[in-house]
């Protein structure tokens, strides 16, 4: 069985505010969520108050899975001030520490065209070096996202599962691995027991939506059984996010997966 983290972002909405949403994904039988930024930089319009949130995560026994990381830095576009991050990210795992969050969800940025693409990755690579040692003894991991440039992140520079592992083998640290997002790698074109099979324990973390609309399991194309059966194939057993738009109320959209998820 797959602990399944409802997205509180774009699931449970119907309750209200966030720390409605925790109450609402446990009514529903869940006991894991996950987010995006925490403070709501990604999302000004809808900031999060953090203690009511810590809060209902403590009342319902609800574990915050995952966290983005704030800002969304543009890392490879010049001037290359990687400064705002590397500030934040102490903040972030602050947070992660009040909220019960052992991931950090990084990412690549944009790319940028003056650069080989092959410098770039190695760049990545010594930007996520330096933030493994400012954080060194928080216990807090940190996964790198590729997302898929085809339809919903144009021009952002990592879209391959095999260059987000690249980068994590290079940062070489068991708090640093990458998240596998099995919308964006179907998206992407990608055979999932290939790209699953080369990363091997270097995935930390895995994201589901389906493909053709990014909605719930059962919407689109994939073949969800054979997703889930190559998933356990490859030896991950640990949390799955679900990071889709809903088609329809958050907790009818849910039936399918956890039917599936429970007998993988």
């Amino acid at each position: 069985m797959y602990q399944l983290a409802p997205n509180i972002e774009l699931l449970f909405t119907e309750a209200g505010d966030y720390h409605d949403r925790v109450r609402a994904a446990a009514a529903a039988g869940f006991d894991a969520v996950e987010m995006w930024g925490p403070t709501g930089v990604d999302a000004p319009a809808t900031p999060k108050d953090l203690p009511a949130l810590k809060a209902a995560l403590e009342e319902t026994g609800v574990q915050l899975t995952a966290q983005l990381s704030e800002p969304r830095t543009q890392f490879m576009i010049p001037p290359w001030d990687h400064s705002e991050f590397f500030r934040k990210l102490d903040e972030g795992v602050e947070i992660a520490h009040m909220l019960g969050t052992p991931r950090i969800v990084v990412g690549s940025g944009t790319g940028f065209g003056g650069w080989k693409r092959q410098v770039q990755l190695d760049k990545l690579i010594e930007i996520y070096q330096k933030a493994i040692a400012q954080i060194d003894g928080s216990g807090i991991t940190l996964v790198l996202e590729p997302v898929n440039v085809r339809v919903d992140h144009p021009g952002s520079l990592l879209d391959r599962t095999a260059e987000g592992v690249y980068v994590a083998n290079g940062v070489d640290s068991p708090f640093f691995g990458v998240l596998y997002d099995i919308y964006h790698s179907a998206v992407e074109g990608e055979d999932m027991a290939v790209e699953l099979a080369n990363a091997g324990s270097i995935v930390k973390y895995v994201q589901l939506a389906d493909t053709d609309g990014r909605g719930e399991p059962g919407t689109g194309s994939l073949d969800w059984p054979a997703t889930l059966a190559t998933l356990r194939a490859s030896g991950y057993g640990g949390p799955i996010g679900l990071e889709y738009y809903p088609t329809t109320e958050s907790s009818q959209s849910v039936q399918y997966i956890r039917e599936l998820a429970a007998q993988a």
